[in-house]
């Protein structure tokens, strides 16, 4: 079809149009929370794949996780205003929320394909604002982050993993400017001082559905 040059959809697609169904034109992602905190998320568990004709956004969440997949559903559809479509792995524990659009890497500025090589800095529109870190770091530490607590052993962990080193120097300098102080060793940052786990913990939101 492609060669003999005929599109089957083409009525299809300007019918849809015309209702609403497919967007015509695609304005640039509104700078705010939302969007900060989608991009922290898909920096750590997301992916966007590139097609022909469009894209599609995929954030892999734990299905046992419903407060993830609820929060990052709903944040998907309040920015692209497109409800999203939820994926329940056969083989394995894990929900895919995705959409198919076009432009998604240019409006995020995430480019598509794998990021464990990506050179991943902070916008600047985010660093300015105390706000858009804080949704940043809440979307990466959703992701990739965890919360430990062993009482008898006085032990307290708020940790940050992942394997991409720019990754791991952007939520160290993050946490820095927030007044916290990090260490790392290996693919990890964390705090360890438990007055500073449970305020960070709470700054962020941590698991807060």
């Amino acid at each position: 079809m492609i060669e003999r040059g005929i599109d089957n959809f083409a009525h299809w697609r300007e019918a849809a149009r015309k209702r609403g169904i497919l967007k015509s034109t695609y304005q640039k992602l509104r700078k705010n929370t939302d969007l900060a905190e989608l991009l922290g998320v898909v920096y750590g568990d997301g992916n966007i794949e590139k097609f022909p004709r469009t894209e599609r956004l995929v954030i892999a969440a734990n299905s046992k996780n419903t407060g993830f997949v609820r929060r990052y559903a709903s944040l998907v559809e309040r920015i692209f205003n497109k409800e999203p479509r939820l994926v329940e792995s056969k083989i394995a524990n894990c929900t895919r929320i995705s959409i198919y659009e076009k432009y998604i890497s240019k409006r995020l500025g995430i480019p598509s394909g794998n990021k464990s090589q990506l050179t991943v800095r902070v916008p600047s529109w985010i660093r300015r604002r105390r706000e858009y870190l804080i949704a940043f770091l809440r979307g990466l530490y959703e992701a990739e982050g965890s919360l430990c607590v062993h009482r008898p052993t006085s032990t307290y962990k708020l940790l940050f993993s992942n394997k991409n080193k720019s990754l791991l120097n952007l939520v160290f300098d993050g946490l820095i400017m927030l007044g916290f102080h990090p260490h790392r060793g290996g693919y990890m940052v964390q705090l360890s001082r438990r007055e500073e786990v449970y305020r960070c913990a709470e700054t962020i939101g941590f698991r807060r559905y």
